[in-house]
């Protein structure tokens, strides 16, 4: 799957250090892997949940932190929207939050 925006997940663990193993390991995997659709992403990805406009919502670090992405099975590109901690994850409108511009 290929995986773009790698510059904002380099900036994301550069604004929550406590994440960087995690999201890197997933990373790693995430960017091998081949899914045809959400099921078979979930086989992988147990507690990943769908939402609306293809988004999808990845635990990491234990459920700490949250990463929002849309993902073009199609296509197999995935495209990290938003990420942060579970509780800023709360305080979101998952389905229409906006990819962050960073500063």
């Amino acid at each position: 799957m290929n995986i773009l925006t790698k510059r904002t997940l380099a900036y994301y663990i550069e604004q929550h250090p406590l994440a960087a193993n995690s999201l890197q390991t997933w990373y790693d995997e995430f960017s091998k892997a081949k899914f045809q659709n959400f099921n078979e992403l979930k086989a992988i990805y147990g507690n990943a949940s769908i939402i609306a406009n293809n988004r999808v919502i990845f635990n990491i670090r234990g459920n700490y932190f949250r990463l929002v992405a849309a993902i073009n099975f199609d296509a197999q590109t995935l495209y990290i929207i938003w990420f942060g901690t579970h509780s800023d994850y709360d305080k979101i409108d998952v389905a229409n939050v906006r990819h962050m511009k960073r500063p």
